[in-house]
Order: C-alpha cells, then sequence, then structure tokens
C-alpha cells in the first residue's frame, strides 16, 4: 500500500527545487541555475513517486514544463526559455480554472482542495476564478519583471516575489472560504 509523506516533507519537497535554483544562481549563473532546477525537480518528483506510487497533475505538469523550458535555455543557451516558463505555467492554470468556471460551471479547485476545504458550489466557483485571475496577473507580472529588469533582479523576483504575492492572495482568500463555508 502506498505511503503518504508528512506534509512538512511534501512541502519541502515542493519548495527545495526553488531554493536549489536560487543557490545555484547565487554560486553560478543563470544557467547553473536552470540545469540545478532540473535536477532538483525531476529528483523531487521521483521522490513523491516512489513514496506515495502518485503524482498530483500541477507538480507533474510544472516538472514537465521544467525539463522542457529548462533544456531549451541550456540547449540554445538562451535565458529566455526558463524565464517564460512562470509565464506559461501561470497561463495554463489560469485557462483550467477559467475554462471550468465560465465554460463548465465547475470549480476546479475543488478536486485538489476538497479533501481539506468544504465550500458550497458558489464557493468554489467564486475561489477557482479569484485564483484563475491571480495566475492571470502573475503572469503578465513576470513578463513585465523579465523583459524590464536584469536577470538578477527577476531571480529574486520568481523566489521571494512570487512566494509572497502567492502567500498573501491565498490569506485573502479566508474570508471568502468563511463566507461560503459548507
Amino acid at each position: 500500500m502506498p505511503k503518504t509523506l508528512p506534509p512538512t516533507l511534501k512541502l519541502l519537497l515542493d519548495f527545495a527545487p526553488l531554493g536549489v535554483f536560487f543557490l545555484a544562481y547565487r554560486l553560478g549563473d543563470v544557467m547553473l541555475a536552470t540545469a540545478a532546477l532540473i535536477v532538483a525537480t525531476t529528483v523531487s518528483l521521483v521522490v513523491i513517486y516512489v513514496v506515495e506510487r502518485k503524482l498530483a497533475p500541477a507538480p507533474l505538469i510544472t516538472g514537465v514544463l521544467v525539463a522542457f523550458f529548462g533544456g531549451l535555455t541550456l540547449w540554445l543557451n538562451d535565458e529566455q526559455f526558463i524565464k517564460i516558463k512562470p509565464t506559461i505555467i501561470n497561463l495554463m492554470f489560469a485557462a483550467v480554472l477559467l475554462g471550468g468556471v465560465y465554460g463548465f460551471k465547475r470549480g476546479l479547485l475543488k478536486p485538489i482542495l476538497g479533501m481539506a476545504v468544504e465550500l458550497r458550489e458558489e464557493g468554489w466557483l467564486k475561489l477557482s476564478a479569484r485564483w484563475g485571475f491571480f495566475f492571470m496577473f502573475l503572469a503578465a507580472l513576470n513578463e513585465f519583471i523579465w523583459r524590464s529588469f536584469p536577470t538578477e533582479f527577476w531571480v529574486n523576483f520568481k523566489v521571494f516575489g512570487m512566494f509572497t504575492l502567492t502567500m498573501l492572495f491565498a490569506v485573502s482568500q479566508f474570508r471568502l472560504m468563511q463566507r461560503y463555508s459548507a
């Protein structure tokens, strides 16, 4: 029977590749950081799969895109590809969430968070829409930053800025979640 990783270890495995990316950038450059990110992401996904015998869709998609865009970055020696990866990932998540809300009238966060959070259907729709628009905002912000600022600024934004904005946005959704609690 497959095991479940403790939440703390799972969180560490989810964020370790980002830390490895940042450390490798500080020790070298964006190419070293990209190679380290690909390896760290792969190791993280393998460890999760070996223990749990399954991978959630979001980390798996992220891992594939890290390998693809990271591989292009290294192969073509062009850091632009790793810089657009967050844009692509955020747009994909936005498209899925907003497509679910406006195309199918389904809050697609429910299958992901439904075991931890109980909301009425209207709450799932609103929460999914808000996260969809937030992912669009992150995609646009990433595009602006990597095109307007030096690589070092972008690396700091990717590691610290996106994480901070995401945590602040998540906290800002607590009132909605309380209002639509089932």
